[in-house]
């Protein structure tokens, strides 16, 4: 019995539009990284790209919980000495909505030329309305709402 590989097929992918609206970043990042990179078709295969794109709308509606508005820091390094910036969540999310969950699913993703390839697969928009609709993309039910 032999081992079967997965190949590439463009044409079997699907498009995805996800609500991002009341749902909590990190739990809707961990189930876009899973339809991104495949995981959830029974023949994954780690090394080949076979996931579906995910149109994400509301972005900027998102919640988190507890104290991490104020506390959660994001980092960036310019390169030169003393170039470290930080940024509160609460202060990306006013300026790029769209930033934060998209570096929640890149921390998710391998961090290769696969990896790479797969964030290109992620569309993150901030109101309700996306450039899409020619892919005819279906509704995805997340699993549980955020209420607070």
């Amino acid at each position: 019995m032999k081992t079967e590989s997965a190949k590439f097929e463009p044409e079997k992918r699907k498009w995805i539009v996800v609500d991002a609206q009341n749902q909590a970043l990190g739990r809707l990042a961990s189930q876009i990284a899973l339809r991104i990179r495949g995981k959830h078709l029974t023949t994954f295969t780690p090394h080949v790209d076979l996931g579906d794109f995910v149109v994400v709308v509301n972005a900027d509606k998102i919640k988190l919980t507890g104290n991490k508005w104020d506390k959660k820091t994001y980092y960036h390094y310019s390169g030169y000495m003393g170039g470290l910036k930080e940024t509160s969540a609460r202060k990306l999310n006013q300026q790029h909505p769209e930033r934060m969950l998209r570096l929640a699913v890149w921390g998710m993703l391998p961090k290769n030329r696969l990896g790479r390839k797969l964030i290109k697969k992620l569309k993150v928009y901030t109101g309700p309305e996306h450039p899409h609709e020619a892919q005819q993309p279906q509704a995805f039910k997340t699993i549980e709402k955020y209420s607070s």
